[in-house]
């Protein structure tokens, strides 16, 4: 069991976007790029961190290029923990085998890496009204047709296909929690869950997806005591919320842990009451992303610490 002090606390990469400097796509930039952004989570504190796909593809790297990403995860003293895969939906129309067969690519390549798990989900690209608002959640974005049922199966079925290769190497399978996908409340994400049926899949109990959504949403406690006893790693983040019942909008924005709406406390304890021993990631959007990243890592530290880890 991890103390608080041991316990895999990552930064999210989503902070440096998918090129270097120069507008390289990272994929192909020199790993000298890499080192001077990994050097800037290291300068933090940070021991751990989770290598998304909207960073770097590790999925779709050469042998050789790899070899260099785990050279330079020892020279600046960073573990993976965890690989996020982001807006990869299995089961997207044009993409959805290619995504599945990074997402294999990632299991295989996770134990070298020193990874517990591999997040995945049904989250698509950005609509253009969406890459055009100040904050991409302000617009309408893919839908998951939920009375498409061949769709849903496909959904299950690769889900189980990536879940069995994970665990001939021991490696989990967690499921992001995304608005207006299979999974995208709790009771929908249970029940995918539960049709999947696999021990070593779990989910990602993102709800800061959620909560920043100006539209209706459920009690934020009853959310997270539907999902957290399924909850096997979590991307973590906050936000304000606020609602004005006089002209009906919603207001949200980011924030760090300890100042938004969701009690991180009572709910990291409530957690770790249920058995989660997962992985946290920190993400956050807007201002200094990886800043605020560093203040998080050290408010969950805290609290597990609070909790007798």
């Amino acid at each position: 069991m991890p103390t608080a002090d041991t316990w895999p606390v990552a930064a999210n990469m989503l902070s440096f976007g998918a090129t270097a400097a120069d507008g390289t796509p990272n994929l192909e930039a020199p790993a000298t790029s890499w080192r001077d952004q990994l050097r800037q989570v290291a300068d933090l504190g940070f021991t751990e961190v989770d290598p998304t796909d909207a960073w770097l593809s590790v999925g779709e790297m050469s042998d050789a290029r790899f070899a260099e990403l785990r050279e330079v995860l020892g020279e600046v003293g960073l573990s993976v923990p965890s690989v996020s895969t982001t807006r990869r939906s299995l089961v997207d129309a044009d993409r959805g085998a290619d995504y599945l067969r990074f997402a294999h690519a990632i299991v295989d390549r996770a134990p070298a890496l020193g990874a517990q798990v591999v997040s995945v989900g049904f989250m698509q690209a950005l609509t253009p009204a969406q890459e055009r608002a100040l904050w991409f959640w302000l617009a309408e974005g893919h839908h998951d047709d939920l009375d498409d049922a061949g769709t849903r199966d496909l959904a299950v079925r690769r889900v189980r296909e990536l879940a069995d290769h994970a665990a001939q190497v021991g490696v989990q399978v967690s499921l992001e929690m995304y608005e207006d996908t299979y999974i995208g409340t709790p009771d929908l994400a249970v029940r995918f869950l539960e049709d999947v049926g696999r021990d070593n899949v779990g989910l990602n109990p993102d709800l800061g997806n959620l909560v920043r959504l100006h539209r209706p949403i459920e009690d934020i406690p009853t959310m997270f005591e539907k999902v957290l006893p399924h909850t096997n790693f979590w991307h973590i983040k906050n936000y304000t919320r606020d609602h004005d019942p006089a002209t009906g909008a919603y207001v949200t924005h980011p924030t760090p842990l300890v100042q938004g709406v969701v009690n991180y406390r009572a709910v990291i304890r409530r957690a770790l009451d249920l058995g989660f021993e997962g992985v946290f990631v920190c993400e956050h959007y807007g201002s200094d992303s990886l800043g605020v990243a560093a203040l998080n890592r050290d408010y969950i530290r805290g609290v597990l610490r609070s909790a007798g880890r």
